[in-house]
C-alpha cells in the first residue's frame, strides 16, 4: 500500500482525495499497488472538505510521517512549498506538486537536491492536458524547434467572448471574475505572469534553459479592444494570448503576450476556457495538444498520473535529461525578438500625417505592410491601424516612444504582436 499526503486541500486536493477513493479499484489496477491519502494539510481546521482523511494545520506532520511514500504539494505561493518540498526530498519521499510558480523560480534547484528521488509535476501547466510527459517522454527523439500555447483559460475565455460576441474587456473580466474565471485581482491572469511560469517549465525540458520569469518579455491582455478584434477580422487574424518558445539559431526566445495569429492555424480554433499547446520537433513535425487547463477534478487527474507513475516505477529524471543537457542554447534577450507587430494609434485627421508616421518608423528600419485609417467620435482625431513587416523588438519599443512625442499622435500607442 502507497500513503500520500496532501499539502493543501482545497479545490484540486480535494479532487484528488475523493478521486483516489472513487476510482480506487482501477487505479490499483494501473499502478499495481493500492493507493491512500492518509492525511492533508489546511489553514482552517473548521471548513469542511469532504473528505474522509485525517486534516491538520501543520505541514510538518505530512511532510515528516514516516508513513507517507509520496507528498502531494498543492499550496500555491513560492517560499514555504518550497522548503516543505525541499524537506519532504530530504526525508526520501517522493513529491508531486501542481505549484507551477514554485518551479518558475526553483525547479532546477529542487532537481539537484531531489536527485534520484522522484519529483513530478504534469499539473503545473495546462491541467489536465500531458504536454509535460510528451515533451519528457513522447517527444524525446526530437529537437524541439518551437512550442506556442494558450496556457491561461482565463485570457482565452476573455479574448473568444471579445471576438465571437462583441464584449468590451472591462465587462467581460467582470464576468469573469463572477464565473470564478478570474481572481478578484486578476492581475496574475491578464498580464500574462501565470502563462509565463508554465512557459519557463517546458522551456527547461525543451532546451535546458534556466531563466525566471525576470528575464522574458512578459504582457497581457489589458489593453485590447474591439478596434483591434475588427482589424484582426478584416485581415485574416485571431487574437490569442500565448506563450511562445523559439529556437533562433543558438538561442531560444522565450514570449508571452497578446498574438495575432491566422485563423486557418490549429491554435487560432481553441475558444473559451480550454488550453492548447502545439509542438514542433524536428522529426515528429507538428503535434498539438488540446484540454482542460484547470479544474478541480482535470488537475487532480494529471496529479493522479503522476503518482501513478511513481508507484509504477516510471517516473525518469526531473526535467527529462540523465546526462547534462550541452545544448550550447542560451536565452535570447528579449530586445532581440523579431516578428511583426500591430498598431494602433490615434492621429490628427489631416494631410501629410501618415507621411509623416512612416518616416519616423523609417528612422528605425521599420515599414508598414497593411493600413486602415478609421474615424473617432472626436472631431478632426482619426485612428491608425497598421501593420508592420518583421523587425526587431527594441526597434520598435523606440519607434513607439518616437511617434508618442509627435504632435500628431494623441495618447497611448497600443500594439500587438504578430505571428504567421
Amino acid at each position: 500500500m502507497i500513503k500520500i499526503g496532501i499539502l493543501g486541500v482545497g479545490t484540486v486536493g480535494t479532487s484528488v482525495a475523493k478521486i483516489l477513493e472513487d476510482n480506487a479499484d482501477i487505479i490499483e489496477a494501473r499502478a499495481g499497488k493500492k493507493i491512500v491519502v492518509k492525511s492533508g494539510v489546511v489553514k482552517n481546521l473548521s471548513k469542511d472538505r469532504g473528505v474522509s482523511i485525517i486534516i491538520t494545520d501543520n505541514p510538518l506532520d505530512v511532510v515528516d510521517d514516516p508513513e507517507i511514500d509520496i507528498v502531494v504539494e498543492l499550496m500555491g505561493g513560492v517560499d514555504e512549498p518550497y522548503e516543505l518540498v525541499k524537506k519532504a526530498l530530504q526525508n526520501g519521499k517522493a513529491v508531486v506538486t501542481a505549484n507551477k510558480a514554485l518551479l518558475a523560480y526553483h525547479r532546477y534547484e529542487l532537481q539537484t537536491i531531489a536527485g534520484d528521488i522522484p519529483l513530478m509535476y504534469e499539473a503545473s501547466t495546462a491541467g489536465g492536458i500531458p504536454i509535460i510527459g510528451a515533451l519528457r517522454t513522447g517527444l524525446s527523439a526530437n529537437h524541439i524547434d518551437s512550442i506556442q500555447g494558450i496556457m491561461n483559460g482565463t485570457c482565452n475565455y476573455m479574448l473568444t467572448k471579445m471576438i465571437n460576441e462583441g464584449a468590451k474587456y472591462d465587462e467581460i473580466l467582470k464576468e469573469s471574475q463572477e464565473l470564478g474565471y478570474a481572481e478578484a485581482d486578476p492581475t496574475f491572469d491578464v498580464g500574462g505572469f501565470d502563462a509565463s511560469h508554465k512557459l519557463l517549465i517546458l522551456a527547461s525540458i525543451a532546451y535546458g534553459i534556466d531563466a525566471k520569469p525576470e528575464d522574458i518579455l512578459i504582457d497581457g491582455i489589458e489593453n485590447i479592444n474591439q478596434t483591434d478584434v475588427e482589424f484582426a477580422k478584416e485581415f485574416g487574424y485571431e487574437i490569442k494570448h500565448l506563450g511562445i518558445a523559439k529556437k533562433v539559431g543558438d538561442a531560444v526566445e522565450l514570449r508571452v503576450h497578446a498574438t495575432m495569429i491566422p485563423v486557418e492555424s490549429m491554435i487560432a480554433k481553441v475558444d473559451g476556457v480550454m488550453n492548447a499547446v502545439t509542438v514542433i520537433g524536428d522529426r515528429v513535425g507538428e503535434t498539438m495538444y488540446y484540454g482542460a487547463g484547470a479544474g478541480g477534478d482535470a488537475t487532480a487527474s494529471a496529479v493522479i498520473a503522476d503518482i501513478v507513475d511513481i508507484v509504477r516505477g516510471n517516473q525518469g529524471p526531473m526535467l527529462g535529461y540523465k546526462k547534462g543537457l550541452e545544448s550550447g542554447l542560451t536565452l535570447l534577450d528579449k530586445s532581440e525578438i523579431t516578428t511583426q507587430y500591430y498598431l494602433r494609434l490615434q492621429v490628427d485627421d489631416k494631410s501629410g500625417v501618415l507621411a509623416t508616421i512612416s518616416s519616423k518608423l523609417g528612422e528605425f528600419d521599420i515599414s508598414i505592410e497593411a493600413m486602415l485609417q478609421k474615424p473617432t467620435k472626436e472631431k478632426n482625431i482619426s485612428q491608425l491601424l497598421f501593420t508592420t513587416h518583421i523587425c526587431k523588438e527594441n526597434k520598435m519599443q523606440e519607434a513607439i516612444k518616437a511617434l508618442e512625442e509627435l504632435e500628431s499622435v494623441y495618447g497611448d500607442i497600443a500594439m500587438i504582436r504578430i505571428e504567421k
